[in-house]
C-alpha cells in the first residue's frame, strides 16, 4: 500500500486541502488514464494545460490532485496539493512512487547536440560484452538488460523513466546509460534521479524552435551538470568551446576528453577508412569498426566512461574494438554493383557537415557523392538554409526532399532549404518532394564506385505527414532500389 504523503516526500508543498494519509493506486499526468484512487498531476504543457482537466480526472475516480493553482470547485473527499511547479513535483513523485530506483544502479546521462544515441547505445553494448547486466534509455530503444522496449522520446516522461529504472533494478541491472535531451532537462523529467555521471558531447545549432536562443539552449544543457552531486563525474568534450561552460558550476568531479587540445583523456586518428578507424587512445593503438572524426570523439568518451566506472584500461580498449555501429548512425552497405549507400540520422547542420566531411576524407574524389536530404516540419526552421548550403557545397549532387513534414507544406520546407544554396552550386541540386522518389533518383544516378548518403531520418521506420505515420525505412528502400536496378 502506498500513501500519498510517502510519494510527496521531498516535494515542496505550498498548501494542502484534504488528507495526505490516504492510500493511492497510481500516478498520472494524462487525465484520460486517471481512474479510481489515482493521483492526477496537472502539468502545463506546450499544447495543453492539465489544470483544464482536473474535473475530468476527479470524475474518473482520481483521489488526489497535484496542481499549481487550486481549482475554483473543491470536491469533498478529494485531496488537493498546491505546489510551485508540477513538472518538478511529478519528477520527485515518480521517483518516490517507484522506490527511487536510480539510487539502486549506476545511472549515466549523456547530453549534447550530436552523439547522444551512439554513446549511450555503445556504452550499453560495451558493458553487456563485459558481462554486466545493463540498461539503456535512448531515442532508438529502451533495454532492460536483454529485454527490448520501444522508445517514443529521446528522454521519456518522469513516470516512464522511473518505471523502466524500477524494472532494471528488479532485474539486477548494475549500469544504465541514458540520453538526456534539452527538452527533457527543461521539462524537469530528469529531476529526482541520482546520476553517477554525466557526459557532454558537443553543442551546435538545434531545437531553436523550442529554446528560442542558442544561449538558452546551452544554459538548459548546463543545468544538468549544475545539478550533478559531488559523488558523480562530469565528462566533457574539451575541444568544444562550450565544454568548460558546462562544468562552471558543477559540484561533481570534472574530467575532460579531446582530440585537439589538452585533456585527461586524449585520442589521435591514425587511419580513417570506410572499414574503420585506427586510433591512438591514451598512447595505446586500437582498431575500431566505426569511422569519422565524430565517432573518434564518441569512442573516446565511451572509453573514458568505462574507465571512470572501474573497467581496466586494456579490457576497455579490447571491448572498444568489438563495438558495432548503431542503427541509422552511419549505417552502410556496398551493393553488388559496388555502390556504397549510407543512411545517417544527421538532421542538424553540424551533424550533416560531419558526415559529409568524413565521406569526403575517405573517398578518392573519382566517384560521385550523391546526398538525399530534407528537414523536419514543425521544428527549428532557421537550420534549413544552412543544411541546403552544406549539402550542396560538400556533395557532387544534392537531392532536396521531404523528411517528416508533419503539419507543414513539404514544398515550403524544400524552398527554405534551397534558399541556403549558393549560386555556384545551383547546378548540383535537384528538388523532389516525394522522399521515396528522391531515393530512387539517387540510385538511378549512381554508378559503380559512387556513394549515396541518405540523411535525416536514420533509424526511423516511418514518415510523419499531417498527424499520420506511414511506414518508411530509408535503409530498406535504398537496398531494394539498388537491387531492382542491378546496381
Amino acid at each position: 500500500m502506498i500513501l500519498l504523503k510517502d510519494i510527496l516526500y521531498r516535494v515542496t508543498l505550498e498548501s494542502v486541502v484534504g488528507n495526505t494519509a490516504i492510500a493511492i493506486t497510481d500516478v498520472h499526468f494524462d487525465s484520460r488514464k486517471a481512474s479510481l484512487n489515482d493521483v492526477f498531476v496537472a502539468i502545463r504543457g506546450t499544447q495543453s494545460d492539465g489544470h483544464d482537466y482536473i474535473e475530468k480526472a476527479v470524475a474518473q475516480g482520481a483521489l488526489a490532485i497535484i496542481c499549481e493553482e487550486m481549482p475554483e470547485q473543491i470536491v469533498n473527499g478529494i485531496t488537493y496539493v498546491k505546489v510551485a511547479d508540477t513538472s518538478s513535483a511529478l519528477a520527485t513523485i515518480a521517483s518516490n512512487y517507484y522506490g527511487n530506483p536510480s539510487a539502486n544502479l549506476k545511472l549515466i546521462g549523456i547530453t549534447g547536440t550530436n552523439g547522444k544515441t551512439t554513446i549511450a547505445s555503445l556504452l550499453y553494448q560495451l558493458f553487456k560484452k563485459a558481462g554486466y547486466k545493463t540498461g539503456l534509455l535512448s531515442t532508438v530503444k529502451i533495454m532492460v538488460d536483454a529485454t527490448e522496449h520501444k522508445a517514443t522520446h529521446t528522454t521519456p516522461d518522469s513516470l516512464t523513466i522511473n518505471k523502466y529504472l524500477a524494472e532494471m533494478s528488479a532485474a539486477g541491472v548494475e549500469y544504465c546509460f541514458m540520453e538526456v535531451s534539452s527538452h527533457g532537462i527543461h521539462q524537469k523529467r530528469t529531476e529526482g534521479l541520482h546520476f553517477e555521471g554525466g557526459i557532454f558531447t558537443n553543442l551546435s545549432h538545434d531545437h531553436l524552435d523550442y529554446h528560442e536562443t542558442f544561449a538558452e539552449y546551452r544554459d538548459v544543457k548546463k543545468k544538468f551538470f549544475d545539478e550533478l552531486p559531488k559523488t558523480a563525474f562530469a565528462l566533457v568534450n574539451n575541444d568544444d568551446k562550450n565544454g568548460p561552460v558546462m562544468v562552471q558550476n558543477t559540484k561533481s568531479k570534472k574530467v575532460t576528453y579531446a582530440l585537439k587540445s589538452y585533456a585527461d583523456y586524449r585520442a589521435q586518428i591514425l587511419e580513417n577508412q570506410l572499414s574503420g578507424l585506427l586510433l591512438k587512445v591514451q598512447d595505446q593503438e586500437v582498431w575500431v569498426k566505426l569511422i569519422g572524426s565524430f565517432n573518434a570523439y564518441n569512442l573516446l568518451a565511451i572509453f573514458a566512461t568505462a574507465e571512470l566506472l572501474g573497467l581496466d584500461q586494456m579490457e576497455a580498449l579490447q571491448l572498444l574494438s568489438e563495438l558495432e555501429s548503431v542503427s541509422g548512425r552511419f549505417q552502410y552497405f556496398i551493393s553488388e554493383g559496388n555502390v556504397t549507400a549510407i543512411v545517417d540520422y544527421a538532421h542538424t547542420p553540424d551533424a550533416l557537415k560531419n558526415v559529409l566531411e568524413t565521406i569526403n576524407d575517405i573517398r578518392t574524389k573519382n566517384e560521385e557523392l550523391i546526398t538525399v536530404v530534407g528537414a523536419g516540419g514543425d521544428r527549428d526552421a532557421t537550420k534549413r538554409p544552412k543544411m541546403g548550403n552544406i549539402a550542396s557545397a560538400l556533395s557532387t549532387k544534392a537531392i532536396i526532399t521531404s523528411d517528416n513534414p508533419r503539419s507543414e507544406n513539404p514544398e515550403a520546407i524544400i524552398e527554405q532549404i534551397e534558399a541556403g544554396v549558393e549560386p555556384i552550386h545551383y547546378k548540383r541540386i535537384l528538388s523532389i518532394t516525394d522522399r521515396k522518389q528522391a531515393i530512387k533518383t539517387a540510385c538511378q544516378l549512381a554508378n559503380a564506385g559512387d556513394i549515396i548518403l541518405i540523411a535525416g531520418k536514420g533509424h526511423e521506420t516511418y514518415q510523419e505527414i499531417n498527424g499520420e505515420r506511414f511506414d518508411f525505412d530509408d535503409y530498406k528502400i535504398v537496398q531494394e532500389t539498388l537491387k531492382q536496378l542491378n546496381k
